[in-house]
């Protein structure tokens, strides 16, 4: 494989791929370092979906996978090509721009940023013991599983992921225990008036979770009560951690600007950051939308903004 080229892009979640389509076209020929295990699994978050029915074009839904491959296969099919490797470090500091991989050094002359983010876990032993045993941070992936199919379930979290995860779950479960820290929840009304309508989903105000129990496997929560300090346990099979994601930077080592949380700034509406001909798309620098369809859209302005930045600076 050419160890030099115009457009390097780092991830291959929708915002990845749709840069890559879109350089490929224009005859940049585009390498995609697709990662393999930071940051989660090569194709980002929707490989860990389900049906996916609000990505426009698609009026019945498709499969999360089948999505990604669709446009994974798009950009090869445009002359894209790939590597299914995680990206250990960069050198922004000089041009060529250089990537380090796990068994190779490449260097670019734009890069396009599209790590996504991962998502948050709480910082338990018991978490940590209990992972892939009852504890999951992905409903679509893992509710299906016979351990969890009529049996009581918890969600952990307060926003729209976490509602959603319980709205889906109760096709399996017996019961779903929606637990938040506080009195209120900060997803949306509509999801909000989901989730207190559904006859399955009980909401648990004001606890946290202190403990995981178990044996071989997950049994039941620890709770504390954020109000009066009081301790209860909570009888569950499986729980379900949806407390938020976190940006997938680490690897820039601080040579890009980055927002309190580890997004990466942009120039409002636009994809360029702190270093020139450095471009990033997707969750890594959007906390707030978290969507397939805006990280694709993101990913088409990068490449955009990466050929025309090309166009003036070659």
């Amino acid at each position: 494989m050419n160890k030099h080229h115009k457009i390097v892009i780092i991830g291959s979640g929708p915002a990845g791929l749709t840069a890559a389509i879109y350089a490929a076209r224009a005859n940049m020929a585009p390498l995609i370092i697709e990662g393999f295990q930071s940051g989660g699994m090569p194709g980002g978050q929707l490989m860990t979906t389900g049906l996916v029915e609000n990505f426009p074009g698609f009026p019945d839904g498709i499969d999360g996978q089948q999505l990604m491959a669709n446009m994974r296969q798009q950009a090869l099919n445009a002359g894209a090509t790939s590597l299914m490797e995680d990206v250990e470090r960069v050198t922004l500091t000089e041009r060529p721009f250089i990537v380090k991989t796990a068994s190779e050094t490449y260097s670019a002359d734009a890069l396009i940023i599209a790590t996504g983010a991962t998502a948050r876990r709480l910082p338990l032993d018991s978490e940590k013991e209990y992972w892939g045993k009852g504890i999951s941070a992905c409903a679509i992936c893992d509710g299906a599983l016979p351990i969890f199919r009529n049996k009581p379930l918890a969600v952990i979290g307060g926003g729209d992921s976490a509602i959603e995860e319980a709205d889906h779950l109760t096709q399996f479960a017996s019961k779903v225990y929606l637990i938040h820290r506080r009195d209120e929840l900060r997803a949306s009304d509509i999801m909000q008036r989901r989730a207190k309508a559904h006859p399955k989903i009980e909401i648990l105000w004001n606890k946290t979770v202190d403990e995981f129990l178990g044996e071989n496997a997950l049994t039941g929560l620890k709770l504390n009560d954020t109000k009066d300090g009081s301790v209860s346990e909570l009888r569950v099979t499986g729980a379900f951690e949806a407390i938020g994601h976190v940006p997938n930077t680490k690897f820039l080592s601080g040579q890009l600007d980055l927002d309190n949380e580890g997004y990466i700034n942009v120039t409002p509406g636009r994809s360029t950051t702190s270093v020139e001909g450095v471009f990033a798309a997707g969750d890594v620098k959007d906390p707030v939308y978290r969507q397939a369809i805006s990280a694709a859209g993101s990913g088409c302005m990068a490449a955009l903004e990466a050929q025309r930045w090309l166009s003036l600076n070659l």
